[in-house]
């Protein structure tokens, strides 16, 4: 597996997974199409990045880390999506690992919307806890990795 900082343009074969995820129900990947084209939503501020997972050259996922609008200092996980076939792979999990490490390591707070019931789960195993205010519903927290210099 492969992660890719997307930049200027949103990865081949983004079009087809935004098909699948939009046939199963989920509506976030029509939402990063349509801020991606605006020009809304980048990822391009300070600590902020959109990957996308490739697997033996398939797009397999994708996942963007945004500064929180509501939360002073803070990160947002947005717009994680698996396509079907590479599911229950860790694919998931170390996407939002990748996103989730540079915010963590400074100490920042890290917050998501879990969208739907199906993926609490997910979010609770990566250690995020329920916190259901300024529109998100999970939160992590952990201290700041500090260097030792002895």
């Amino acid at each position: 597996m492969q992660f890719d900082r997307v930049i200027d343009n949103l990865p081949p074969g983004f079009d087809e997974m935004r098909a699948e995820a939009s046939a199963e129900g989920y509506r976030h990947l029509e939402r990063l199409a349509l801020d991606w084209a605006s020009g809304a939503m980048r990822f391009k501020g300070e600590g902020e990045a959109l990957l996308a997972a490739h697997v033996q050259g398939a797009l397999a996922g994708i996942g963007g880390l945004t500064i929180e609008p509501v939360v002073p200092g803070a990160f947002r996980m947005r717009r994680l999506y698996v396509r079907e076939p590479f599911r229950r792979q860790g694919i998931g999990r170390r996407l939002a690992a990748a996103l989730l490490e540079p915010a963590l390591a400074r100490g920042a707070v890290v917050t998501v919307n879990a969208g739907n019931i199906d993926a609490v789960p997910f979010w609770i195993g990566l250690g995020f806890t329920p916190d259901l205010r300024d529109g998100h519903t999970h939160v992590l927290c952990r201290p700041p990795i500090v260097q030792n210099d002895l």
